[in-house]
């Protein structure tokens, strides 16, 4: 089966700054990622086609990454953002998909992390667009933190028509080896079967330069267990696992965190969930 990547990100400051990246630990990531070096990457680790992941809340960068995307032989589908606040965000779906590389959108995310507001999700507007997310038969990725997942929860629950995936196990504190809460709130957000997680992010969530696999093990099997491999699919955040891993590091280590199953669920986990939930319908 194809091999999937599916989360990674691509930037060039110049055309689109990256204010984020301004924090003294970013620096090593503070330069232009484009789909050429990541080709080389996905080459060298047996990755076939990939999933590329919004960065910033701009409408912009969301066409821009569907056109690049639409010359790319390695990008299989576009995770973007649009405004779920807004009244006119059903056009605004329906102009992305007119655009160039417009049928390559297949999810959408917005920043949830960085609100706030931990019932930033339980907006009526917010429902309202998840709503609109739902009937444009796109996914919605979820980018939460821990304290944010009861709220998670109920949104995944009063939006059963939506397909969810949870972007990086929702970013548990591994560097200090905490299991409790999110133990218990991830397990009741994978008993909703309109969710999905993504096996992503975890060595930049624990100690960028002292992780070992054993302390992302306990997290990986909570997931695994909880969702099952017909449910996770796995993801690099590449650029931002340099922080802490090589690519190559981090697709070892997936490999490595699923030792224990078999070769059709590991398949799954690398290629066959990603191509059900967003639909990649090329993918073979």
């Amino acid at each position: 089966m194809t091999r999937i990547d599916a989360h990674h990100h691509v930037w060039q400051l110049a055309r689109r700054p990256q204010l984020w990246l301004d924090r003294a630990e970013l620096a090593p990531i503070r330069r232009d990622f484009t789909l050429d070096g990541l080709a080389r990457e996905t080459r060298a680790t047996g990755i076939d086609r990939t999933v590329l992941v919004q960065v910033l809340p701009d409408p912009a960068e969301t066409a821009e990454f569907l056109a690049l995307a639409a010359g790319s032989d390695l990008v299989a589908g576009v995770v973007g953002w649009a405004d779920l606040t807004s009244d006119e965000l059903p056009d605004r779906l329906a102009e992305l998909r007119a655009g160039p590389g417009g049928d390559l959108l297949v999810g959408i995310r917005h920043l949830v992390q960085a609100e706030p507001n931990p019932c930033w999700l339980a907006r009526a507007e917010v429902r309202r667009g998840l709503r609109a997310v739902a009937e444009a038969g796109l996914a919605y990725d979820l980018l939460t933190l821990p304290h944010q997942l009861p709220t998670a929860i109920d949104t995944v629950r009063s939006r059963p028509e939506l397909t969810f995936v949870l972007d990086h196990l929702s970013k548990p504190a591994i560097a200090f080896g905490e299991l409790r809460p999110w133990t218990k709130l991830v397990r009741e957000l994978a008993a909703e079967p309109n969710v999905h997680c993504k096996l992503s992010g975890l060595v930049t969530e624990a100690e960028w330069d002292h992780w070992t696999v054993a302390d992302l093990r306990p997290y990986a099997e909570v997931v695994l267990d909880a969702f099952g491999p017909s449910r996770v699919m796995f993801g690099s955040d590449w650029p931002v696992c340099l922080l802490a891993a090589s690519y190559a590091e981090v697709v070892s280590t997936a490999g490595e965190l699923m030792a224990g199953l078999a070769e059709e669920e590991r398949a799954e986990v690398f290629g066959g969930t990603a191509v059900r939930v967003y639909g990649l319908a090329d993918i073979r």
